[in-house]
């Protein structure tokens, strides 16, 4: 069980220069609530690390979960991984996107990205220690994927979802209450202090999913896929759509 009291991270890993395209979500909770607190910001380095250490700031972090392709040694992968072949299966991709490559060149780049934000948010020495069954380092940083996230939860993710997928994944989870749901799950008797339905940009959007992740880590009830070279964290079983459940049920 998640203790009473505590924190967790979740950052959308974005490079843009000029664009704020990166974004980063704390969820806090106490007995009686839940909040969070996002920025977005540029990838500039100087944004980026600034950015990080004002969301982490004091709060020590159960876990953390980034979007973007992370192995333990935080070095680059450069190979097709076994997490985005299993997400890349017809019977899955057909229905939901499928994460790239790692050997690829935006693979690549995303994964440099994401070794870059784990870094820092290692330095800010708030990061706690690993206790979930598919821990890649030491302490607890963890792979999300916002989009196969959210289609695994749709019921029906073929009909009308050709683009836009993640915000209409998004905004079908809020308008059939799935999210807040997820929230009475891992922390039940909570009130919410802010609506899911009000989070409107995408990149904020797939920061909150991914803080979502990092709770799922830290209360260590997920599904996973991958191995030694990375572990996509994905939703709790119970919560995976029923089209969904005999494709994942190998699946840790």
């Amino acid at each position: 069980m998640l203790p009473e009291s505590g924190s967790v991270l979740g950052v959308d890993v974005g490079w843009s220069l000029t664009q704020r395209s990166s974004a980063v979500c704390r969820l806090d909770w106490d007995a009686q609530s839940l909040r969070w607190t996002m920025l977005r910001f540029t990838g500039q380095s100087e944004a980026r690390a600034a950015a990080i250490a004002e969301i982490v700031g004091a709060h020590q972090l159960l876990a953390a979960a980034i979007d973007g392709s992370l192995r333990g040694d935080l070095t680059v992968i450069d190979r097709y991984r076994a997490a985005e072949k299993a997400l890349a299966a017809k019977p899955i991709s057909s229905r939901i996107s499928q994460p790239g490559s790692s050997r690829s060149p935006v693979g690549r780049t995303l994964n440099h990205h994401a070794n870059e934000f784990a870094r820092l948010i290692i330095e800010t020495g708030q990061l706690g220690p690993a206790s979930h069954d598919h821990a890649i380092h030491r302490l607890a940083l963890a792979e999300a994927f916002p989009t196969s996230y959210l289609g695994l939860l749709h019921p029906d993710p073929e009909k009308g979802l050709r683009t836009r997928r993640s915000d209409r994944y998004y905004e079908h989870a809020v308008m059939e209450g799935v999210l807040e749901q997820m929230v009475v799950h891992h922390l039940p008797g909570r009130r919410m202090h802010q609506s899911f339905a009000d989070v409107t940009n995408h990149d904020d959007r797939a920061a909150l999913i991914c803080a979502l992740t990092a709770l799922g880590v830290a209360r260590n009830d997920y599904v996973a896929v991958g191995d030694a070279d990375g572990w996509i964290i994905l939703p709790p079983r119970d919560f995976i759509a029923a089209w969904a459940r005999p494709l994942v049920a190998g699946w840790n």
